[in-house]
């Protein structure tokens, strides 16, 4: 039985027994890394997204970056995207000298706002990479829109959104590229890993053959009954496979990924209900025209109804044996991006008003009944002793 004492991970992954017997099989079978078990998962990603092109990688910076590279992405090109975002979306544009533009989010959602993009578009504007921020997809539609008259191929940074939808069609299906990460907090996981899907051909053999040193097609097979010695470099490439292993687990995974979703779901609807009458917090919205993931459950705090800050909310969280996160510290704050663009807070100001007042509460399918009750009642105790208008009236009543 849990405690205030007892601590509550902010996330843990969904691991049953079926993951470790994958596991055990594929280091039974004396194959480690990258071969037919990987291969196998790529066709079955694919086939779930509805994409014709899967790459298996090690993460989705991975993916990111092959992604920009395929493209033909140079020094001093520019790449829009989001400051609401971790580090991987932007530091895979800098990793060619290029300079990422950031455009502000929509309050709302957090997710890039469409209506911003088209002002930030230059004569070296060579790409848009739109995040889907906690499992729920950014605005395509127009996001295409502008990418179609301008000539720019989209690249989705789906970490969080996997199984999500847009207008009826899967994540993964829709752009350019779609790269998906299957570390360890995500809505499904491989430990580390992740994907890149697409339905351009010529982009999915670009990626393949960077992925492993830049070595011919099918390179992985040099060491079995079907392969060869004999291989050539075409590139200079990266060292970015997913091992046999990793996609053992995968496999499993990606089969239980519409339960896990569901369970996540029903924690999320746990958490609206029992938040939609307090005022001193603003719930995440889900959109109607979209399934959303739930890798996160993004609430925010209203600053003018609480007698403390966000940070102190946070800290009386953990005193109470929660385990949370903030997401995210964004990107023009950071030193480097600070420094190099001499960006300041107010240079994307939502970006910046909407991480001053978030939490993000635990949210993953192996959570308990109990664990959810727990945490519902931990924030509703800390928010309500904080509540600033209730402490005025009552002051005021005595």
């Amino acid at each position: 039985m849990s405690c205030d004492t007892d601590f509550l991970p902010f996330a843990r992954p969904d691991i049953g027994e079926a993951e470790v017997e994958a596991v055990v099989e594929a280091l039974r079978s004396g194959w480690l890394t990258t071969g037919a078990l990987t291969h196998r998962f790529e066709s079955e990603f694919a086939a779930e997204v509805g994409c014709q092109h899967a790459i298996a990688v090690n993460s989705c910076t991975a993916a990111l970056h092959l992604s920009l590279e395929a493209l033909g992405i140079q020094r001093g090109d520019q790449v829009i995207t989001t400051p609401y975002t971790f580090a991987a979306t932007a530091e895979v544009i800098r990793y060619f000298d290029a300079d990422p533009i950031l455009v502000d989010v929509d309050p709302i959602s957090c997710n890039i706002d469409p209506g911003r993009i088209a002002e930030a578009i230059t004569p070296r504007t060579k790409a848009i990479i739109p995040v889907h921020i906690a499992g729920q997809a950014c605005e395509l539609k127009p996001i295409h829109e502008i990418a179609d008259r301008h000539g720019l191929p989209v690249i989705e940074d789906a970490a969080h959104a996997f199984p999500a939808t847009y207008g009826g069609q899967k994540i993964g299906s829709l752009s350019t590229t779609t790269c998906f990460s299957f570390y360890a907090t995500k809505t499904m996981t491989t430990g580390e890993g992740g994907m890149i899907c697409t339905n351009d051909a010529k982009i999915a053999d670009r990626c393949r053959i960077m992925a492993l040193h830049g070595i011919s097609k099918d390179a992985w097979k040099r060491y079995t009954a079907a392969g060869s010695w004999k291989y050539e470099i075409t590139e200079p490439g990266y060292k970015y496979n997913l091992t046999d292993m990793a996609s053992a687990m995968g496999r499993v995974q990606l089969s239980r990924a519409s339960a896990m979703r569901e369970r996540r779901a029903e924690i999320a609807a746990c958490y609206q209900a029992a938040f939609a009458n307090e005022d001193w917090c603003s719930l995440p919205t889900a959109l109607p025209d979209r399934m959303h993931a739930w890798h996160l459950y993004m609430l925010r705090l209203n600053p003018d109804r609480l007698s403390i800050d966000r940070d102190e909310f946070i800290s009386r969280l953990r005193d109470r044996g929660i385990g949370v996160s903030v997401h995210f510290i964004p990107l023009h704050i950071h030193p480097y991006y600070a420094q190099r663009y001499g960006y300041k807070p107010e240079s994307y100001p939502q970006a910046y008003q909407q991480y001053a007042r978030e939490i993000s509460l635990p949210i993953y399918s192996s959570m308990t009944p109990q664990e959810v009750s727990r945490v519902t009642n931990v924030v509703l105790d800390i928010g309500r002793q904080f509540h600033q208008q209730r402490n005025l009236t009552v002051a005021a009543a005595a």
